[in-house]
């Protein structure tokens, strides 16, 4: 069995001199990157958990990686099927419950893409490769919750 590394770094870059002296003392704001990448991601937690709003938090990015995923894999059983896609957007919503003690939990993740292909014959196939791709997601089959998948597909 293959196996493959990912190597990344976190660095928290809030620290506005006090420390974590106190909860308001410091921000969330931090910056990941991996070896050998273009660019570091610039994140914070989510507004509603002090962080800065206009950063990626850590659901954003675990709602963006089981959509690219999905796309990935779908891209590529539609072109070894014949299914020539020319579009492929995915407005993927997730939706994660707080507990009364502060933690949380991703309840589902529904994804919704829109894709055009180019044969109208070829429609109801391209609905069904999304099944295929959800078994074949890596994230996918490391997500302990429910995946939805609601597509949209169009003519070109």
């Amino acid at each position: 069995m293959k196996k493959h590394l990912y190597h990344t770094t976190v660095q928290w870059t809030g620290n506005e001199g006090k420390g974590t002296l106190d909860p308001k003392s410091y921000n969330r704001n931090h910056e990941i990157s991996c070896p050998e990448k273009y660019n570091a991601i610039r994140g914070s937690s989510d507004a509603a958990f002090s962080g800065d709003g206009k950063r990626y938090n850590p659901e954003d990015l675990l709602v963006s990686s089981i959509s690219a995923c999905h796309m990935l894999w779908y891209l590529h059983l539609c072109a070894i099927n014949n299914i020539v896609v020319t579009e492929y957007t995915d407005k993927a919503v997730g939706l994660m419950e707080e507990t009364s003690n502060g933690s949380g939990r991703f309840k589902e993740v529904t994804l919704n893409p829109n894709i055009k292909i180019t044969d109208a014959q070829l429609i109801q196939k391209a609905i069904q490769l999304h099944s295929e791709a959800n078994k074949m997601c890596f994230i996918a089959n490391s997500c302990n919750f429910k995946i939805n998948h609601k597509p949209t597909i169009t003519v070109e």
